[in-house]
Order: C-alpha cells, then structure tokens, then sequence
C-alpha cells in the first residue's frame, strides 16, 4: 500500500526549536530549529518511506471558528521571536528539499491536512500524521495512523504510531468519541472551556454510559456524580459550540500535490549561508555522488 506522511508542521517546527540547543550563525542569526527540523524530516522519510511527503503550514486564523468563538486560541502568547525568524527558511528549506508544503489563508492547517487525509484514504493510501495535536485522534482509522514524537521527559520511548486501539488505549474512548471527550473536559490550548472539575475519568464514564454529548444531556437529571446535574442543566450549548470547534473540517478541497526533486545546487547554496555545515555535510552524502561534491 501507498503510504503518505503528512506533517504538521508548526506542531513540528515548534518542537525541533525547543529540543535543539541554540545555533546561530557567525552573525547571530537562529538556526536551531532549522538544523532540528532538517535531521526530524530526514529520520521521518528514512523510517517510514512514503511514497510521498507533505507538510502543512497556518497561514492566518481560522474564519470560521472564530466567528463561532472570537476567543477561539486567544490565550496563545507569540511565536519566540528566533522561531519566528526562521520559519520563511524553513519552508524554503523543505521545498528544495523536495517536500511540497500547503497553506491556505484563513484556513487552519489541521483542517487541511485532516481533509486531506480523509480523502487520500479513502483513495486507498496509507495516511501517517505526524503531529503530537490530540484533535488528529478523531480521524484515526484503519487506513489513517498517528506518528506521535517522543515525550519530552522520556525521548527514548522515540516515535510512536497511534491506531484506533492507540486512541482507545490512551483516551479511554475510541476515535469516534474524541470530539465528544475533548468537548467535557475542554481544550486548554485551543481555549475551549469543557465543564467545570469533569476530567477524562468522568468523560470517559459518561461516554461509556450514554454515547454522545446529546446522549449526556438527555441523561442529565440522572448522571452521576450528582453535584454535575445543574452543570449541565446550563451549559448545553457551550457543549455543542465546543464539539464545532473541535470537529475537523473533512469537505475541504484536496490541494493538487506535485511530486518534484531535490534541488540541490540551491539548497547548497541556502545550507552555506546559514553556515549549517553538519546538515550540509549530511545532505551532499545524501544527495550528491562522491566525484560531485562541491
């Protein structure tokens, strides 16, 4: 089977920077995240070899979450200003690199790839997503997977796949509960409050017993514990706000994906002068025969 890796690549970009020590160029320049985030594609396409990769930018807000909720991700603080620097090279890096990236405007990158991913799937591809976002897990199936990254406190666990018993295993619902959990509990990096002191155990309890967010509310003069029973008497439409923005957009339209090389005299020339002499030293092993090195 065709497989596919589609990155998510702020998710990713984010943790190359945090996890690589601090490189700069001769004149101050960051280029941590971009050294990170070379050696983090190269490890992905080596240990999982699709047959194609494609990594998906934000480009602007999401339009229509934030018409249904104007404080939708309102709490996030800024991009670090080094990271910020970097990424217009990091995406020139990947697309000499050969990698299509896609971004759209007012359209949230995990849309995008999520409808991407449903799409290609149902095409008969093998779909990897890899992104440590939780909201992924509502896709999961037989043909889609999670590549989840190492934990920063145990990164010898290294990378690991996510199927629907992943999901299951580590939400205590499977994929198709995921919007209905992730609404109780709420999403504190999104800025969507669930309902006051309801962890996943709960959730995961009222799930079991009832199904679905409108299960619950239908059972909301009976649910245990009982000290929840007025909650929910007034936060039903917030429930039902929050299942909107948490559910992906899976009807976008599939972006037309091209399949290109590896530009390498260009990405020489971008890999000296970020003066990234480790990662130029890797790429013409990589990309270049002995006779041709430059």
């Amino acid at each position: 089977m065709s497989r596919l890796l589609l990155i998510d690549g702020f998710n990713l970009a984010y943790r190359c920077f945090f996890a690589t020590p601090e490189l700069t160029r001769s004149d101050g320049f960051p280029t941590n995240a971009l050294h990170g985030w070379v050696k983090s594609l190269w490890r992905l396409i080596d240990q999982e070899k699709p047959m194609q990769t494609v990594v998906f930018f934000d480009l602007g807000g999401s339009a229509d979450r934030l018409a249904l909720h104007p404080e939708y991700k309102a709490q996030r603080k800024e991009m670090p200003e080094a990271l910020g620097k970097q990424i217009p090279h990091l995406k020139s890096i990947t697309r000499l690199l050969g990698i299509t990236t896609v971004e759209e405007f007012g359209v949230e990158s995990d849309d995008l790839l999520a409808s991407f991913a449903v799409q290609k799937a149902a095409d008969g591809f093998e779909i990897l997503i890899v992104s440590s976002d939780k909201d992924f897990a509502q896709i999961v199936n037989d043909k889609i997977q999670i590549l989840l990254p190492p934990p920063s406190a145990q990164p010898k666990l290294g990378w690991r796949r996510l199927d629907s018993a992943a999901v299951l295993d580590k939400f205590g619902v499977p994929p198709q509960q995921i919007v209905d959990y992730l609404a109780l509990i709420g999403d504190t990096s999104d800025n969507i409050p669930g309902i006051t002191g309801v962890g996943p155990k709960t959730a995961v309890k009222w799930l079991q017993s009832y199904g679905n967010i409108e299960g619950i509310l239908s059972a909301k003069n009976i649910v245990q514990p009982e000290r929840f029973r007025s909650e929910l008497e007034t936060c039903s439409e917030r429930l039902r706000l929050n299942c909107k923005l948490i559910q992906l957009n899976l009807t976008l339209p599939t972006p037309s994906i091209e399949q290109s090389g590896v530009d390498w005299p260009a990405l020489h020339i971008m890999l000296t002068e970020m003066e990234m002499k480790s990662t130029l030293a890797e790429a013409q092993k990589r990309y270049t025969q002995s006779e041709l090195l430059l």
